[in-house]
């Protein structure tokens, strides 16, 4: 693609960046068969394309975003299927990401925008705020229905997603370290989330379990908290390096004073953006190496578990386990068949998921922010498990479990709850019958 970019434009390093990934798209049109709104939409301005044309026009041409821009690029999923079908290696991740910093900067939203979207920011990284909401929002959550369209129906899809059952606190989510049975080959740190320990803490206690029970020492890090991601997809650039520089910060002491073998994330949209710390730091003298470092030492904790040799204690009886592969476990870190072969070799029977490379609609706020193409998008997904007979969905990101369990009546667990369960752990509380796990 031909840029016009003049050499004061490009004197600015973001300018730069975005012009070395401009001028690698050669307008093959190959993203627009994976765009997910693009297949629901056909225009050609909610595809990858057409944003890369929206991106180049308004920086080549140094204006501030406008409401057309604004309205395809707040469309957009970030689910970066286009990523994996480019056959030039866009880096449209990066792109959009910078568009979204721009329109932050230069586009002043609507009222009732700026104030939904600060609402999320101020809650959703924020455990102990999150939970306060959400335990007010199922109280209302009954009452959605009468929110209508209000705020193109951001209000109805808010309370509707509020789960309907909230566990306790868990200790697992806590700083604190784990220490391995029996000989011990790693010692790793655990990034325990923000939404995650709210909605399920059961995860990060089978992920203890799971690991812990094949000698890995697992240490939440003091300090360590959300991963920038929910603050970095809305634009919101300062409040994301904040949050990414005290998890380095609490990892690094981590390394420092016990060895570190490895940052372990189990769910797949922290898992993108922790692996992404090099590039989000990048121009921070004090904190660029470090978190180069650390970015390069992530692994998801399937990528951990097929090194440890899992072992199967018991034969598992969820009869048929339909997995879905989570847009950034799939596009964002190419993490494509390892949970499948992991789970197969865990003894349980896997059904892939037709057209799994379309995303399912969570992509951290989007069923939030666009809940409209969300649920059209969800219900595409959930048709195509349906056609599968799944008596188990399992993935691998919290985003995607509430997504889905929103919209079936089929359990919707943790790769690593069915991996723990298999090799000695509890049966995951979600499969048990009377279990309160719906959303």
């Amino acid at each position: 693609m031909q840029t016009h970019f003049s050499l004061a434009q490009l004197a600015d390093p973001t300018i730069a960046e975005a012009e070395g990934i401009l001028r690698n798209c050669v307008h093959c049109g190959f993203c627009t068969a994976t765009c997910p709104t693009y297949v629901l939409l056909g225009d050609e301005l909610d595809s990858p394309r057409g944003r890369i044309y929206l991106i180049k026009d308004m920086l080549e041409n140094d204006r501030p975003a406008n409401a057309n821009v604004v309205k395809h690029i707040d469309r957009c999923l970030s689910c970066l299927a286009c990523t994996t079908t480019c056959p030039s290696g866009v880096d449209y991740m990066h792109l959009v990401d910078g568009a979204r910093a721009r329109i932050e900067k230069t586009y002043t939203r609507p009222l009732a925008d700026r104030w939904f979207r600060a609402l999320l920011a101020a809650l959703l990284p924020y455990p102990k705020r999150f939970r306060v909401a959400l335990l007010g929002a199922a109280m209302v959550r009954p009452f959605a229905g009468l929110f209508g369209m209000a705020m193109g129906g951001r209000i109805a899809a808010m309370f509707r997603l509020a789960p309907r059952y909230l566990s306790p606190p868990d200790d697992s989510d806590r700083p604190g370290s784990s220490p391995a049975a029996g000989a011990r080959v790693k010692r790793v740190a655990l990034l325990t989330g923000c939404a995650q320990p709210v909605l399920r803490p059961e995860i990060n206690a089978a992920t203890i379990r799971l690991l812990t029970r094949h000698g890995v020492e697992v240490v939440v890090a003091e300090g360590a908290g959300c991963c920038g991601a929910l603050s970095h997809h809305m634009g919101k650039e300062a409040a994301a390096a904040d949050m990414a520089r005290a998890n380095v910060d609490a990892w690094w002491q981590l390394k420092l004073t016990g060895g570190l073998d490895a940052v372990v994330i189990n769910a797949s949209g922290c898992g993108t953006t922790v692996k992404d710390y090099a590039h989000m730091l990048a121009s921070d003298p004090d904190y660029a190496d470090k978190a180069a470092e650390l970015a390069a030492m992530t692994v998801d904790v399937t990528e951990l578990c097929a090194d440890l040799d899992l072992t199967v204690a018991k034969p598992p009886e969820a009869g048929r386990v339909t997995y879905h592969s989570a847009c950034s476990m799939q596009h964002g870190q190419k993490i494509t068949q390892l949970p499948k072969q992991l789970l197969t070799q865990a003894g349980f029977a896997v059904a892939e998921v037709p057209e799994g490379h379309l995303c399912c609609g969570s992509a951290g706020t989007y069923n939030l922010l666009q809940p409209q193409l969300a649920e059209r998008l969800k219900a595409r997904k959930l048709g195509h498990i349906a056609s599968t007979h799944p008596d188990v969905i399992a993935t691998g990101n919290i985003g995607c479990m509430m997504q889905l369990g929103s919209g079936t009546d089929v359990p919707v667990v943790h790769t690593v709850e069915l991996l723990d369960w298999a090799s000695g752990g509890p049966k995951p509380a979600a499969l048990e019958p009377d279990s309160m796990r719906a959303s």
